[in-house]
């Protein structure tokens, strides 16, 4: 379910953005040069945001877009996005993430907490690149259906190529939030209280979280693509303060893992 949707959702934004870009020239959306981008991501992360105890997971990697020289650094924490705005030095543009639900089964932690369904976030990122080496880019997105809040993610990367076909790259990240998001995430009411046992919690906006990650990228060839990294992540403010996480949680998050994707190129006329 989780493969397919967010599969369904990438694509879906690309397709949308690509009709927007193509139909200023009177050609079809889908004619042109593409690329499809599939692969999958193993990591130890801990069962829940904001949960004590780590498990391993995957993910699917999944991206299509129209080919071309792409931005000039990226990061396994971006989300699907489509420029509207491009240079050399400043990208502006849409962008959306696939949010998985929550419930008791992703720890006995949450048992008596009201599932988080599915959903999705959507909304707008810009990045800029003050130097050759240096990239700061911040996205803001609204929730969809899983919670009603809205999410701001900011991330500065240093990145230095070691040689031709390895990357190494690094830097501090920190997300805010607003009321709806802690409530969905973090919030306890009275009778998930007395359900859970946990103390009653109604939190506020605020910064939810400081931390570092840090990747090595190896292009293995044209197509193939590897990558192993490790994050870093103090949750802070509304979430630090939650019940969850000062009774059966931790501030501290560690997410490290590696990926591997490959991409096809194909024209359509």
């Amino acid at each position: 379910m989780f493969a397919k949707s967010r599969f369904l959702f990438v694509f879906g934004l690309s397709v949308a953005c690509a009709g927007a870009a193509s139909a200023a020239d009177g050609q079809h959306f889908w004619s042109g040069d593409w690329y499809l981008s599939v692969g999958a991501a193993g990591f130890s992360a801990p069962k829940f945001e904001g949960g004590r105890h780590n498990k391993l997971q995957w993910s699917p990697l999944v991206s299509i877009g129209r080919q071309g020289p792409g931005p000039r650094f990226s990061s396994r924490n971006d989300n699907p996005s489509f420029a509207l705005i491009e240079t050399n030095d400043f990208r502006v543009g849409i962008v959306g993430k696939f949010v998985p639900s929550r419930d008791s089964s992703d720890g006995r932690e949450l048992r008596g907490l009201k599932k988080v369904k599915w959903g999705a976030e959507a909304g707008g990122f810009a990045e800029a690149y003050p130097t050759d080496w240096l990239r700061a880019r911040i996205e803001v997105r609204q929730g969809i259906r899983s919670h009603s809040g809205l999410v701001a993610d900011a991330a500065i990367d240093a990145f230095t190529d070691i040689t031709p076909e390895l990357r190494l790259s690094g830097g501090p990240r920190m997300t805010m939030a607003t009321n709806d998001y802690f409530n969905t995430y973090y919030g306890v009411d009275a009778r998930e209280s007395a359900a859970s046992g946990l103390g009653r919690y109604n939190p506020g906006g605020g910064v939810k979280s400081v931390g570092v990650g840090g990747a090595l990228t190896w292009k293995a060839s044209e197509n193939w693509t590897t990558s192993t990294f490790l994050e870093y992540t103090r949750l802070t403010g509304p979430a630090a303060d939650s019940s969850l996480v000062r009774e059966r949680g931790d501030r501290n998050q560690l997410l490290i893992g590696v990926s591997a994707s490959y991409k096809f190129n194909f024209t359509t006329h």
